[in-house]
């Protein structure tokens, strides 16, 4: 496809002058994909400065470059725009032929929960004879293709790419998850959305986003967007916390359709009557009509009957019949390091969780409380070069729900993991069974060691992850696959 500027009308408001008449096959934010034809959008960045590899990008043949800035040496074909990152979103789009015209997007944004709703919607849709592809931390998918994640939502041009691929494979639907990062770098600019959804609110990002405020409102951007963009759209929000009950009041105040779940009477979609079993949970489904409907999951835990609810209003208002999203629901496993209970000789019973906020870890804790071990037994650590803020916080967490803490490396990254640690134990009150091992293998081998009869151990803050970053490298490391190393060897002795 080759455009001109002038055939982007979403542009109007981004441009500072009047656009050239240049026609462009393809638009780059990288100049190391730039081929002939491309347009280059310079975008700034914490690290980098995208203006420096304008040069390079008009070497590979770029036709111009867009920029916020003026760019040295590049007068002649560089134009200037409000915001580079809006129009880097919006030109993907239209390049792509604006697939989110005719497929229908459902997104999902919250600190906690994402995963699991977007991956249970996607299954649901399915089932109910709807081609979905699914976008998500651990990976993108649609028609065969598999293709392993890098980030929770990927840039606006890998975005759309996939988005035009899903079309191509026939795929009526896409459910992705939304983070804050995305939000607040325009990332889904120019992405229609058929339903939206708001999971939870809890810290995480304070190193980017700064203040849980800052936080707070990136999220509430893609309502915003989504209500100027194709108002009356279903915005469904769990009210479970009170952060979601003002999620809920700013969504009403938005020409939305908001449509809340939760454990309370007051909810659209809310269950009742549930148990928690080893097994999963079993709950009792209350619809806006009135209806009842039993449901179980094999999934634990509260908040993961919160996940379903979500999934649940989206499948619904998606037109799905209630007797798919039951059918779907009970058949589905736990999977991607979601309190996965991991195979491993009898003597032990361990789990492993991407928990790696504070509520997250509350939330696992919980749940395995539940199922009444002898002992608690939790291995953690926290990822380096990350929100340096949460890390005592989830010491606290773990602290006031296990019997014992192990605590260990998670990605260190760039820093050391004894620093890391250092700042992991002020959370900790002093008299806490407490073990340190910076070394994760030799983590969880002490707490397979530890354990005794009728002890579980959760192994948090990793999950679906087959690598650990160390200095700048990625090493493999299963946390699954460890354990079961671990226990053979010490099952040997």
């Amino acid at each position: 496809m080759t455009l001109t500027l002038t055939a982007v009308p979403e542009l109007a408001d981004q441009l500072v002058g009047k656009p050239p008449a240049i026609p462009f096959s393809g638009v780059q934010c990288d100049s190391r994909r730039v081929r002939s034809g491309d347009l280059f959008v310079a975008l700034s960045g914490s690290r980098d400065e995208g203006s420096k590899y304008a040069a390079a990008a008009l070497a590979k043949g770029a036709v111009l470059i867009l920029s916020e800035k003026p760019v040295r040496d590049c007068a002649k074909a560089n134009l200037l725009v409000k915001d580079a990152r809006t129009c880097f979103a919006l030109l993907s789009a239209a390049i792509n032929g604006y697939p989110t015209r005719t497929l229908k997007v459902y997104g999902i944004t919250g600190t906690n929960g994402k995963t699991t709703t977007a991956w249970l919607l996607s299954e649901i849709l399915k089932a109910g004879g709807c081609a979905t592809g699914l976008l998500t931390t651990v990976q993108v998918a649609y028609g065969p293709r598999v293709i392993p994640a890098t980030r929770t939502t990927p840039d606006a041009g890998e975005l759309n790419a996939h988005f035009s691929a899903m079309r191509e494979v026939a795929c009526d639907a896409a459910v992705m998850e939304v983070s804050s990062h995305a939000i607040d770098q325009q990332r889904v600019a120019g992405v229609r959305f058929a339903a939206v959804a708001f999971t939870n609110l809890s810290q995480d990002h304070l190193d980017y986003h700064h203040t849980m405020e800052d936080y707070r409102d990136a999220k509430r951007k893609l309502f915003a967007q989504v209500a100027r963009d194709t108002p009356d759209t279903p915005a469904i929000c769990c009210v479970e916390t009170e952060s979601g009950r003002e999620m809920a009041d700013y969504i009403r105040a938005l020409p939305l359709r908001c449509i809340t779940c939760g454990f309370d009477a007051p909810a659209d979609f809310r269950a009742e009557e549930i148990a928690i079993t080893p097994h999963g949970s079993a709950f009792t489904l209350i619809l806006p009509t009135g209806e009842r409907l039993p449901l179980t999951l094999q999934l634990a835990g509260r908040y993961n009957i919160a996940n379903a609810l979500c999934a649940i209003a989206l499948a619904y208002q998606a037109g799905v019949p209630l007797n798919v999203i039951g059918a779907t629901l009970s058949a589905l496993k736990p999977q991607w390091g979601r309190i996965e209970r991991v195979e491993l000789p009898p003597r032990w019973n361990l789990f492993v969780d991407y928990a790696h906020t504070d509520d997250a870890l509350t939330n696992v804790l919980s749940t395995l409380r539940e199922l009444k071990p002898a002992r608690l037994l939790v291995v953690f650590g926290c990822g380096g070069d990350r929100d340096r803020a949460k890390r005592p916080l989830m010491g606290s967490a773990c602290a006031r729900h296990a019997d014992l803490l192990i605590v260990t490396s998670d990605n260190p990254r760039s820093e050391a993991p004894e620093a890391i640690i250092q700042e992991i134990l002020p959370g900790i009150p002093a008299g806490t069974a407490l073990h340190i091992e910076p070394d994760r293998r030799a983590a969880i081998r002490w707490a397979l060691a530890a354990a005794q009869p009728g002890d579980i151990i959760l192994v948090a803050g990793k999950g679906h992850e087959t690598f650990q970053e160390i200095a700048g490298r990625a090493f493999p490391f299963d946390d699954r696959r460890v354990a079961q190393e671990e226990a053979a060897n010490l099952a040997a002795l």
